[in-house]
């Protein structure tokens, strides 16, 4: 499998061609999100990265931040690019959504190392024994490598985390399938489980490298 090609400054729309287009664009884009988004817990989400999410990203950036010079430009699709999934690989943006001070203090120090507690399990459907579940395979989670650097505390946990989930050729194949459940253990959380069933679809079709349809900027 070839790794998927990253942005370039030519898939990026100028602020004015981008306005233009803006609002048929990110009604698509909500749609498509909501076929890649696992709420789990009580305050995580995961948003599965495709091209199509990456793209927004930087057009909504580039908008908000005013930037008009490729060299600009080019340091957003940097910095992005990286939230590409690889051959083999699921990557998603996680987010812990608190809206007020106590909860901060709550959440915050619980999580510390979530981006190293969160996984697939995939339980094979077709198990000869009985018609239970075959013993789960599990795929965890590799933080993004800069990102941690940068923002991992000892304290606290931060608010986002990238996340990259590399299955072997095996658990790709298993992926199509298993029973999908996306997981989460801390010493404070235990075990916080949740279906993908619905999102499995989507995300097994990035996941066996098929060609992601770009939704069009027109």
């Amino acid at each position: 499998m070839s790794a998927p090609e990253p942005l370039n400054i030519g898939d990026i729309l100028d602020l004015r061609a981008y306005e233009r287009v803006r609002d048929d664009f990110r009604r698509r884009i909500i749609e498509h999100k909501a076929r890649r988004r696992v709420a789990l817990g009580p305050v995580m989400t995961l948003v599965f990265e495709s091209i199509n999410t990456v793209r927004f990203q930087v057009q909504e950036m580039a908008r908000a931040e005013r930037i008009l010079s490729d060299e600009g430009i080019q340091t957003e699709l940097d910095v992005y690019n990286r939230l590409l999934p690889a051959p083999g690989e699921l990557s998603a943006t996680m987010f812990i959504e608190l809206t007020s001070d106590e909860q901060l203090r709550e959440w915050l120090p619980r999580l510390v190392g979530i981006e190293h507690a969160i996984g697939f399990e995939l339980a094979s459907v077709n198990d000869p024994a009985g018609g239970h579940f075959a013993p789960a395979s599990l795929v965890q989670a590799v933080p993004e490598s800069e990102h941690e650097a940068a923002l991992t505390r000892n304290e606290v946990t931060a608010a986002v985390h990238y996340l990259r989930f590399p299955f072997s050729a095996e658990q790709v194949e298993l992926f199509a399938s298993a029973a999908v459940t996306l997981v989460a253990a801390t010493p404070t959380m235990r075990r916080a489980p949740t279906s993908a069933r619905n999102q499995s679809g989507a995300l097994g079709r990035s996941l066996g490298n098929d060609t992601e349809h770009r939704i069009a900027l027109s």
